[in-house]
């Protein structure tokens, strides 16, 4: 068999339009594989969030975002961290042992947390993802028991969370809210999503 010779024009040209379209290729192939990094909006919904709770007084809480979900930081008073010691046989999971959503350690305590009256929690609820309602207010209410002492209602199917976002028992919800990692830059900055084991 015997190749036929392919004249200097058209080798040239078959050289440029390869060259050409390996450029235009690679033209097009850049911004379809830069597509897959995230945008930096992704980057910044995944950014640990700083908050000042300087202004937060006992038996209030604040929200804020992080990782597009609500994390309540509440500030117990004295009374509110007392209950917490006394609901232990009413709860699911009153030590935090369940892996659904792993407890950092330094929140496996009875008040969940780092500082006894600082509670750090995603408020969505770990059954269907709906948000719990506060009812801080103890005492006999409409859906709740008659010795209510404080805690957090999920008005879709009826799961009950104390001031620790500890699930009690017999509630559709599994586990117990999750808690974020979390750290202290100062007695009033708090930062979430981040801890010094991080």
């Amino acid at each position: 068999m015997s190749s036929t010779p392919v004249d200097a024009s058209k080798r040239t040209w078959l050289i440029a339009s390869g060259c050409a379209g390996a450029v235009g290729g690679a033209f097009v192939a850049v911004p379809f594989v830069s597509s897959f990094q995230p945008s930096e909006r992704a980057k910044a919904a995944g950014a640990a969030v700083e908050v000042d709770i300087a202004a937060l007084q006992p038996g209030e809480k604040v929200t804020v975002e992080w990782r597009g979900k609500p994390v309540w930081i509440m500030k117990r008073t004295p009374e509110q961290i007392a209950e917490l010691a006394k609901l232990d046989g009413q709860l699911a999971d009153p030590k935090s042992e369940r892996s659904a959503f792993p407890t950092p350690d330094y929140a496996k305590n009875t008040h969940r947390s780092i500082k006894p009256e600082i509670f750090v929690g995603v408020g969505v609820c770990t059954h269907l993802g709906c948000s719990p309602s506060d009812k801080f207010q103890a005492g006999a209410q409409p859906s709740l028991p008659d010795d209510w002492h404080g805690g957090y209602l999920c008005p879709c199917h009826g799961s009950t969370f104390d001031l620790a976002g500890r699930v009690f028992k017999n509630k559709p919800a599994p586990d117990n809210l999750e808690v974020p990692p979390h750290m202290y830059l100062s007695d009033t900055k708090l930062v979430i999503g981040e801890d010094k084991k991080a």
